[in-house]
């Protein structure tokens, strides 16, 4: 009888491992996207003109790991609000829509060592301001975004973060006014047809958004958007708390009603934080004992479960350089991210400037 027992155990566990999700990693994907959000120095504003020579002191990590080659990729500088670009608002803290610090200058210092820049539009703090721009005029909202971006050599990130209802026709406008002016852009040659989408960091939380996005805008044979960044939660979550709720966003969320479809792993970054509270974090100071490393094999082989082909998620973005917030930690001197960020760039082979990125 115990000799049944057991065969009937390895059973079991066979089954068991059948009906999981998909999560076996095949050779590693090298990853495309390696970036970071950026505050400025006053907690998301970017209110005010910078001094470039004191932006450099603060921020020289992102551009020099401590060997000539940059940190990361992709700097996204955070935040726009919607209904001052839709309004082209001028006021102390913008100009024509635009945070004042977003400047050219900003752009090119980046740029000049082969770092991609977008803007984020949004932001939790602007929730209710997406939704009034949507409702007032998300066509002109888009036409405005794509402007922006012509101007200032840019892509766009898309940070909606209305969890209850979205109004997703009014972000379907948008969308469609900014590619009527750029185009998806496959090979990534034109900075300003880079248009992406901030998602929840699974599928728990900004459901219509994530269930549109997933849906409709980010499929592999029809795409919309370039891709989504799985955001970071609440707080910084363990090696599994990170790796589950990316693999959410693989799998979908079939019992829902709707569901929500699966996403192609080469459709997705996912998100973790540098800065975060009073602590200095390992992701900025120390990549081996961070989570860029522990689920860097992960990022890297993870299978499709649905959507798409090809192995691997796109990679990793951090929140965020310099100050994301009035208190707590920075990323300023003397606490730099070279050894977190910057290594992992290196042991991650983070390619600088990102590649044409992949399409299935």
């Amino acid at each position: 009888m115990r000799r049944f027992a057991v065969v009937f155990a390895v059973l079991a566990t066979v089954l068991n491992l059948l009906a999981a999700p998909a999560r076996a990693a095949t050779a590693a994907t090298p990853i495309q996207v390696y970036g970071a959000w950026h505050c400025s120095n006053d907690a998301c504003l970017w209110g005010g003109v910078r001094d470039m020579t004191d932006f450099d002191h603060n921020n020289h990590w992102l551009i020099d790991r401590g060997d000539g080659r940059p940190s990361v990729n992709l700097v996204i500088l955070a935040f726009v609000n919607p209904l001052r670009l839709l309004n082209q608002t001028t006021d102390a803290n913008t100009l024509a829509g635009v945070p004042r610090g977003m400047t050219a200058a900003v752009v090119q210092y980046f740029t000049s060592h082969g770092i991609r820049v977008m803007l984020s539009i949004g932001g939790i703090t602007y929730v209710n301001d997406w939704d009034t721009a949507l409702a007032t005029n998300g066509t002109q909202l888009g036409l405005n975004a794509a402007a922006v971006a012509t101007q200032l050599g840019v892509g766009i990130e898309i940070d909606y973060e209305e969890n209850t209802s979205p109004n997703l026709t009014g972000l379907q406008a948008f969308i469609d006014a900014y590619r009527s002016q750029h185009p998806y852009d496959a090979s990534g040659s034109d900075p300003a047809a880079r248009l992406t989408i901030d998602v929840a960091a699974g599928d728990r939380w900004l459901i219509d958004l994530d269930r549109k996005a997933s849906a409709d805008w980010l499929r592999t044979d029809t795409p919309v958007l370039d891709y989504a960044n799985a955001m970071v939660p609440s707080r910084q979550p363990s090696t599994s708390g990170a790796e589950d709720n990316w693999q959410e966003h693989l799998d979908g969320k079939a019992q829902y009603s709707p569901p929500i479809p699966p996403l192609a792993p080469a459709k997705f970054t996912g998100s973790l934080f540098i800065a975060e509270g009073s602590k200095v974090r390992p992701e900025c100071t120390n990549f081996a004992a961070s989570l860029q490393n522990a689920t860097g094999g992960y990022v890297q082989g993870v299978a499709p479960h649905g959507a798409g082909t090809t192995a691997g998620m796109l990679g990793f973005m951090f929140w965020a350089a310099e100050r994301p917030s009035t208190r707590g930690v920075t990323t300023t001197p003397p606490n730099t991210c070279e050894g977190g960020v910057g290594a992992g760039a290196t042991a991650l082979n983070a390619p600088v400037p990102m590649p044409a990125l992949r399409q299935s």
